[in-house]
């Protein structure tokens, strides 16, 4: 040992270090060559992979399909137009969750077929409730409409919708004209436009807000790309150039809920209580189909009266899924941070930021008050026993004053039986007890229960108390089913 301590100790010709100094510089120098050399084959291997994806984005005569798009759920389709396939062979496979379709609430048709139908003829399908039925009564099928795609360019159709470049919606929308604004918000406005072909969008173009555009692009894309039901607004494609994301929706040119009931539509007259039942209805059947018609369920977040959009058969259609959340079936609420309108949102949620389809349903139950009583969820204009629209509506309904809720604008109001019907839909939406609330089915049951009642009414000059204690006494899913059968 001694000897090789010696040798080790022994000075060299170089630098007369000694050969453990040596051996050790020698040894050091071997790592940080090896380092560097792993250094530069991962910052090579980087280089090409950005050179890969700037090469997705570079523009050419025809156009490429930008890498976000890649992300969008789609199905590939049979053409023999060339240049469409090689569109549709670009997109990898999809990565985002699948809708898998349940009978109850569609037919059963893949969803390629139903892809291929909403593209070729247009026909909406009612998924929740009677299959193309006519106004949610099922009293006949509807014909075909014409697709709004049709004449369109082919190469633009890949899948469940159409890619538009963003000289289509300048032209359509007449370079995002401000006198074609028709809605704005926090993440976007919303423009009337008209396609090529004649048929008439609207176009959301979203706020490049610190990535939240491609947030709610994405958000969007997901919970409804793949969605086809008569009560939702229909997504008819997507644009991505650069920094633009944009949506292009169906155009329902009948305004919406808020404005027929707070005042902007008041030129068209008073929405009608038989109106007003037809446009729950089908909102209902909307989130029934959301919450129990597909896999991942969609959690819309956000249902108000203004995100009920209103047709010229006084059809409502939910439409703004900026704040949607996809929610698995192995999963009973996912934690995220509240979003929402004020009025609107379940104390649940609000308390804890835990959210499921209950959320939705107290939304709903607001919405239903709403469109009986005619007032804001919160209103500061009002005394302060009436600010809260929930809380004073349950204050009337346990003082025996029922009839006061009725909105006064009314010409006709409804009968006691149907008044007492959609109250009952309504104080058990808004449960404090977010597991005693109902199912969105039962609810699309009990409206269509009041929707079929025989259509008398009583006029304005025909008063009287209208004794709905047992609707306060009913909490329970079991009771509350009772109660509407001995109505």
């Amino acid at each position: 040992m001694s000897s090789l301590n010696d040798a080790l100790s022994q000075s060299t010709p170089i630098f007369h270090l000694k050969l453990w100094v040596l051996i050790a510089i020698c040894i050091g120098i071997l790592i940080a060559t090896i380092l560097l050399m792993l250094l530069i084959w991962a910052t090579l291997r980087r280089k090409s992979k950005d050179s890969t994806i700037n090469n997705n984005y570079t523009f050419h005569t025809q156009p490429q399909i930008p890498t976000v798009s890649k992300e969008i759920t789609v199905d590939s389709i049979n053409t023999s137009h060339s240049q469409s396939h090689n569109l549709a062979e670009k997109f990898n496979k999809p990565e985002n969750p699948t809708f898998s379709p349940k009978s109850k609430y569609i037919d059963g048709k893949a969803s390629k077929e139903a892809d291929d139908a909403s593209q070729n003829s247009g026909g909406n399908l009612d998924r929740a409730g009677s299959s193309y039925s006519d106004g949610g009564s099922g009293q006949g099928k509807r014909p075909y409409a014409a697709s709004p795609l049709v004449g369109l360019p082919e190469l633009s159709h890949i899948g469940w919708g159409h890619w538009f470049t963003l000289r289509d919606l300048e032209l359509a929308t007449d370079r995002f004209s401000k006198e074609n604004v028709i809605g704005e918000g926090g993440y976007g406005v919303v423009y009337q436009g008209r396609l090529i072909n004649g048929t008439e969008v609207a176009v959301k173009r979203i706020l490049n807000n610190v990535g939240q555009a491609e947030k709610e692009f994405r958000v969007e894309v997901e919970a409804i790309g793949h969605v086809r039901h008569k009560n939702l607004v229909r997504l008819l494609g997507y644009c991505v150039e650069g920094t633009h994301r944009m949506l292009v929706y169906e155009y329902v040119n009948n305004g919406n809920l808020e404005q027929w009931l707070h005042g902007a539509m008041s030129h068209r007259g008073v929405l009608t209580w038989d109106n007003r039942v037809k446009i729950l209805l089908g909102t209902a059947k909307a989130l029934a189909y959301l919450h129990e018609g597909i896999d991942p369920k969609v959690v819309h977040r956000d249902i108000k009266s203004s995100n009920i959009l209103i047709d010229e058969e006084f059809s409502g259609k939910l439409s703004d899924f900026g704040l949607a959340k996809l929610l698995g079936s192995d999963k009973s609420y996912v934690s995220t941070r509240v979003m929402g309108t004020y009025g609107y949102v379940a104390p649940e949620y609000a308390n804890t930021g835990m959210l499921n389809e209950k959320s939705d349903i107290y939304s709903f139950g607001v919405l239903v008050f709403e469109a009986v009583t005619g007032r804001d969820p919160i209103d500061y204009s009002r005394p302060n026993n009436e600010v809260n629209l929930v809380e004073w509506v349950k204050m009337i309904v346990g003082s025996k004053r029922t009839d006061e809720v009725v909105d006064p604008n009314l010409d006709v109001k409804p009968t006691i039986r149907a008044l007492k019907r959609v109250l009952l839909v309504a104080l058990r939406s808004v449960d404090p007890d977010a597991d005693k609330r109902p199912k969105m089915s039962q609810i699309v049951q009990m409206l269509e229960a009041v929707e079929a009642l025989p259509r008398e009414r009583n006029r304005k000059s025909r008063t009287g108390s209208i004794d709905i204690e047992s609707l306060v006494e009913v909490p329970t899913s079991s009771e509350a089913g009772e109660q509407s059968g001995t109505n």
